[in-house]
């Protein structure tokens, strides 16, 4: 590997080879940390479950751990679609470190009490934080005229607007990155009642530049989604 990355780099100019030495450092970084998840596994540890994975203990560090994953995999033009759940839509994780000792999705039934709803409140905040971090990876990443961020569309969401009625209408979504050009930042859209999801679906579609007549129960894409 060493050879080839030698005989690689004696071909590139000076800007390219910046860019090879980046990246690398990013992989090395990254199997830096993932060694350390593995040796820590391996530790004596008292007679407990654990599971057989060696993951990051810490909710925060796994999730970060996955965005620099999906960061190198853009980079390296591995793939170009990548889907991430962060929590599982019934999943029992807790959040001591931010002060919300209750599973989640316990949490989410939360009867319009006020302490339940703060809480739910201070984990959906600490969520997007942990998006903002992954937004500024790609944002530090250099691509093209511009960064990765600018190449990029990203879906930030969940399936319900209101969890305590497990209601799927008026979702709050977020719409990041620049679609190589054709999205337009710093806006709030909001559309007629009854809009179809799977209209954003299909546009995002065509912004890839894959154009489809139908997705699911569309009708249509969106219109002023691009804004250009």
């Amino acid at each position: 590997m060493t050879r080839k990355v030698a005989r690689l780099r004696k071909g590139l100019g000076a800007a390219d080879r910046a860019k090879l030495s980046d990246y690398l450092s990013a992989v090395r970084d990254v199997e830096r940390r993932i060694e350390r998840i593995e040796a820590d596994a391996d530790r004596e540890l008292p007679v407990v479950e654990r599971p057989s994975a060696s993951i990051p203990a810490s909710f925060e560090d796994y999730v970060k751990l996955m965005f620099d994953l999906q960061v190198l995999a853009y980079q390296a033009d591995l793939t170009r679609v990548i889907t991430f759940l962060m929590t599982p839509e019934l999943t029992a994780q807790t959040y001591p470190q931010i002060g919300v000792p209750d599973p989640h999705h316990a949490l989410s039934h939360h009867e319009n009490n006020p302490e339940s709803l703060a809480k739910l409140t201070r984990v959906g905040t600490y969520h997007t934080e942990l998006l903002s971090y992954y937004l500024g990876r790609l944002e530090a990443t250099p691509d093209g005229d511009g960064s990765l961020l600018d190449q990029v569309v990203l879906l930030y969401g969940s399936g319900m607007s209101n969890s305590n009625l497990h209601n799927i209408q008026n979702l709050p979504l977020l719409l990041a990155g620049g679609g190589a050009g054709q999205l337009r930042s710093g806006r709030h859209l909001r559309y007629a009642e009854g809009t179809p999801l799977t209209n954003l679906y299909m546009s995002m579609l065509g912004l890839a530049g894959v154009p489809v007549e139908r997705v699911g129960d569309s009708t249509g894409e969106l219109r002023h989604l691009t804004g250009v």
